[in-house]
Formats: structure tokens, sequence, C-alpha cells
């Protein structure tokens, strides 16, 4: 009986330090996520990464990549941030670097996890700078992304974030030399999404592949035009980058766009096996299992949500053609 009660107490114990260490890692994660750090990537070009993971209270939907390059005249900022106080702390990282003023800020797609810090530029008279596609996505559904964030995240944290439309929609890939240092925007028509762009560096060669590219990271299908993805795809490339940003994950190389690419190429080839054969769309996510990718970040949520996406597309079109031959 006493050997039970000890083993008991031990287990309890047990138990009692791993909720310790479960709560002082989520805070540990937490202050990592309300101060973030720039970290160089080339000389006066900065990355601040964003968190793994899908939004929640623990990274304070923190998951974006953000960055910023400094010129003799001042700094280009790169997406800005979840939220209002996102925004802050990407504008007090950047302070921590240089005293250089920011000029503006580039948002490179109309995705929650970069966009929502904006109001913290805009009140300091930074100009928002988005691609017209993107800015017409972005009014049309991002009313709902915020509440969304708001009420997964919380009112207090989500405080002073607002929508916004950009200062200056642009089209197509202007070049930018507000700062004293070129910066070339490219736009390769619908890829990821409508009027998502990447921003590259002209003196370092580093790209900033916004949402035209993830890391080990699951990328969302949701917006993309899967050929015209493959295509930008290609054009990044054949940049030959130094190093590139992607929108999560680390620093990479080309390497991370070649793996992107054949996970599209995979899936699209794996839906339409199921289409052929026939499978139910309730049972598409269970069947469209993908091994090689299995360790990236998301694949038990983004991957799956993509199966359904994309054999919805494919039932459509194949539905479409034979109505054409009738």
């Amino acid at each position: 009986m006493k050997q039970w009660r000890w083993a008991r107490g031990l287990g309890a114990a047990g138990l009692a330090l791993a909720v310790l260490g479960l709560a002082a890692a989520c805070a540990s994660a937490r202050d990592a996520a309300r101060t973030p750090r720039a970290e160089s990537v080339a000389p006066g070009v900065y990355v601040v990464r964003g968190l793994p993971g899908d939004v929640d209270t623990v990274n304070l939907g923190r998951v974006g990549n953000a960055g910023f390059i400094v010129g003799e005249q001042g700094v280009i900022a790169i997406d800005t941030g979840t939220s209002y106080r996102h925004g802050q702390a990407l504008l007090q990282a950047i302070a921590q670097v240089t005293d250089r003023p920011v000029r503006l800020a580039i948002v490179t797609h109309p995705r929650q996890e970069f966009l929502f810090g904006a109001a913290a530029f805009r009140e300091r008279g930074i100009a928002l700078h988005m691609h017209r596609d993107a800015a017409r996505l972005m009014a049309s559904r991002c009313e709902t992304c915020l509440k969304n964030l708001q009420r997964q995240l919380g009112e207090d944290e989500m405080r002073g974030t607002i929508m916004w439309q950009p200062d200056v929609a642009f089209d197509g890939s202007p070049r930018i030399d507000a700062i004293g240092r070129p910066v070339q925007l490219l736009y390769f028509g619908h890829s990821s999404g409508p009027g998502d762009v990447a921003v590259l560096d002209e003196r370092s060669g580093v790209l900033f592949a916004g949402g035209l590219l993830d890391a080990r990271r699951i990328p969302d299908v949701l917006d993309g035009d899967l050929a015209g993805w493959r295509r930008a795809l290609d054009a990044l490339r054949a940049r030959a980058p130094s190093a590139i940003v992607p929108g999560h994950g680390p620093v990479t190389t080309v390497a991370a766009i070649d793996a992107e690419q054949r996970y599209l190429v995979r899936l699209e080839w794996r839906l339409t096996q199921l289409l052929e054969r026939g499978v139910a769309l309730s049972e598409v996510a269970d069947a469209a299992a993908l091994p090689e990718f299995d360790r990236w970040d998301q694949y038990d949520t983004i991957h799956r949500r993509n199966a359904s996406i994309i054999y919805v597309r494919l039932e459509r079109d194949l539905l479409f053609r034979e109505e054409n031959r009738r």
C-alpha cells in the first residue's frame, strides 16, 4: 500500500512538472512573439521571423515572416504583421537596427498574418503599397478575416487593428527607388493568389517571396492558380536569388522552390487519381496523403484542406468539359 501511494504521488508530481513545463514553454513562445527581433540576411537586408504553427493565443497569430531593406535614404518594410500590436513590434524591430525613416511598406499578398499590422505603419505616415488585384481581394473578404482573428486572439490582443485600403495600388512590376537602393517588385499574374508579388533587393540579390513560397510548410492553394503558380516559381528560380525569405519558414535557397513545385505537382497528380477512381469528396482528405511532405508544418491541416479544394476544382473542370462535348 505504501509503495502504491508513493508511486501515485510520484505520478502526480510528474504530471504537475509536465504541466508547469508546458506553461513555461507557452510563456516563452508568447514572449518571443511579443518581442520579435530582426535577423540579418545580407548587408542592409533583414527578416523578422514568424513562428511556426497555426494562429493561436500562444504565437499571437504572428506566424508570417516580415522584413525590411535599409538604404542610404531610408527603409522599405515588407509586410506588416497580424495586428496593430504586431505592426508596432515590427517597427520597433526596425528601430533597433537603424534610425533611418521607414519610407513605405509593401504588403505582398492578402493573408491575415501579413496585412493587419498596417494601422501601426499608417499612424506614422508610412505609405502602404499593394498590388491592385490583391487589394481587391483584401477588400472583398478581410472584414471576415478580422472578425475571425478577434475571436481567436481576443479583443485585447487585436485592439487597434482595423481594415484599410492601400495608399498606392500598383499594377505590374514597378521598380522602387525611394531609399537610395533599387528594389524591384515582381508580379507574374495570378499565381499563389491574384496580385501576389515578390520583392527583390537588387543590390544583395535577396528575394522576399511573400505568398509565392513557403519553406518546409504546406502552401495554401485557396487563392492559387496552380499552373500560373508553377510558372511564377520558374521565373523566381531564373532570377537566381542569393537567398530567399519565404512567406513562412526559415531563410532558404532555390531548393525550396523545387520542393514547393514538387508538392504542387504531386498534389494535383494525386487528386486527379482520386477523381478518376470516383472517390467521394468526404473521403478525399484522408485518401490524399503525400508522405514525402508529412513533416512539413501544417500538413495535418492545410494539406487536407488543399486536397478538398483541388478535388472540387478538378471535378468542376471535368463536368465543364463533358458539358461542352454535348
